[in-house]
């Protein structure tokens, strides 16, 4: 494509907005998960790191498939794989609907986690990345992960309203039949092949040996450890460390004046606050992603986390603290993400985005196991969630450090 038909690309496409609308819906049920902590642990009576293990299982089968599901996009076709994957997922969600046994339900959230997977990141950045220009494609990528993030705003105190009236059976069951609906959207998802004459040339095995081989890639690898492990143990746990920490919630207050009158209120509304601010930062990261070097933009955002985490901890937990923290926190949430993709893209082509790129966020993954997983065993073990805080706190310093020797250029010239 030339660089002046390039320029006249729209941003916004067909394939753009329909993946936001998968991108969405897809994180709006994912990120209600910690809203179920509580109600399904007093139900059957389950310790606290019983359903975490659920949670951890869904985030480690997520990122087993995502490079998968991004290769079967590669292989036949990028909305069968959605196809697949929406069809996994509302399968999963009305299997779990029915668990009444914690292992009932750590298996079935392989499912959910593999539907996740192909309704997720993987697949869908790749063909937006595909179907943009040079110019708009880390504002596409944005845009997309902003949607993941508007989805995480109504998420949560969706589930939570539905909880006041339905069982947390029937809610999942309505999930299914909200994930399953996504397949309609699907024919307007068509992307051209926007890869370069030499990149189509080259197999997948390839293009992957020569990333394996590049140290640039192994640093990207290990740094989005920690981007998993925060995000997922403050999705899964942070409901319920808000409700059981913070500070009450004085009745004519301006929170209880708006209808939060408890802490499971507020954690509910946390999530969705993290959600809303990660919207303005996740575009800002695509529009500075088009000026500034990636992987300075990722330390800089792994140091705020690291801060915004040390911070919160240290003081008392109130009303107040939770919300500067949660608009804090979501303005870095998914920020990380247009970056990391977008410089998997720059440095190793489009060709193979998705796999490269979902080979990276299983190392996302890992971290998002060991988040929730570690954050449910030491409540158990210890009563509180800080010991897994502060092991946050020090991934996300590694990360912040790990980035910096990247080197940020197409992978042609720096073998060159």
């Amino acid at each position: 494509m030339s660089s002046a038909a390039a320029q006249k690309t729209p941003l916004f496409t067909p394939v753009l907005i329909v993946g936001c609308v998968i991108i969405m819906i897809s994180f709006a049920v994912r990120a209600s998960f910690g809203v179920f902590q509580i109600p399904i642990a007093e139900e059957f009576g389950w310790l606290r790191s019983e359903f975490s293990l659920a949670i951890a299982i869904q985030n480690l089968a997520w990122g087993i498939g995502q490079p998968i599901f991004g290769a079967v996009a590669e292989k036949i076709g990028d909305r069968k794989a959605i196809i697949l994957g929406a069809l996994t997922y509302a399968a999963g969600l009305v299997l779990s609907a029915g668990a009444v046994t914690p292992f009932q339900m750590q298996a079935y959230e392989w499912l959910v986690g593999f539907g996740i997977a192909g309704t997720g990141f993987g697949v869908v950045l790749a063909v937006v990345g595909r179907a943009s220009s040079d110019e708009n494609r880390s504002m596409s990528l944005a845009i997309v992960t902003a949607a993941g993030s508007a989805g995480q705003i109504f998420g949560a105190p969706w589930a939570e309203w539905m909880l006041s009236f339905l069982t947390w059976q029937t809610v999942f069951l309505i999930f299914a039949g909200v994930v399953l609906a996504l397949i309609l959207t699907l024919p307007l998802m068509r992307a051209p092949q926007m890869a370069s004459k030499s990149e189509l040339e080259e197999s997948m095995g390839t293009i992957l040996i020569k990333a394996f081989k590049d140290p640039s890639y192994t640093l990207i690898f290990l740094g989005f450890f920690s981007c998993g492990y925060q995000l997922a143990f403050v999705t899964a746990h942070f409901p319920a460390f808000v409700t059981e920490m913070c500070g009450p919630i004085m009745p004519g207050g301006a929170l209880y004046s708006l209808g939060i009158t408890s802490t499971s209120a507020l954690g509910a509304v946390a999530i969705s606050l993290i959600g809303a601010a990660n919207v303005g930062g996740t575009l800002l990261a695509g529009y500075l992603g088009n000026r500034y070097s990636k992987k300075y933009l990722l330390a800089a955002i792994y140091t705020g986390r690291t801060i915004a985490a040390a911070a919160f901890i240290l003081v008392p937990i109130t009303p107040m603290s939770v919300i500067v923290f949660s608009i804090v926190m979501g303005s870095l949430w998914l920020a990380t993400v247009p970056l990391t993709s977008g410089l998997v893209a720059h440095i190793y082509g489009l060709r193979y985005m998705g796999t490269l790129y979902g080979i990276v966020f299983f190392s996302h993954q890992l971290g998002s196991f060991l988040g929730v997983w570690l954050g449910g065993r030491m409540y158990d073990a210890y009563g509180d969630y800080t010991f897994v805080w502060w092991i946050g706190v020090a991934v996300g310093a590694f990360s912040a450090i790990v980035h910096l020797p990247v080197r940020e250029r197409p992978l042609g010239s720096v073998a060159a």
